[in-house]
């Protein structure tokens, strides 16, 4: 599974990229997670909020994110 944080490099984006690796060691995801600065990158994804989360290629969580949040959207998207 491959995990992206899109996101320019401000303080919420870096907080996400935290909270996503935290969540999934927590979780014992095997998982590559990775950050997306680019912003040419990021307009490909048609986001207009961030931090976006994206799994697998597809964004599925737009802005701040708790680790409780993170781990529900996780959830959701893997089963």
């Amino acid at each position: 599974m491959e995990i992206k944080v899109l996101g320019t490099g401000c303080a919420g984006c870096r907080a996400l990229y935290e909270t996503v690796g935290q969540v999934v060691k927590e979780l014992g995801l095997e998982a590559v997670v990775l950050k997306e600065e680019d912003l040419m990158k990021i307009m490909e994804y048609n986001v207009m909020t961030l931090p976006a989360l994206v799994i697998d290629g597809k964004v599925v969580a737009k802005g701040k994110l708790s680790a409780k949040e993170v781990k529900e959207v996780f959830l959701q998207t893997i089963g």
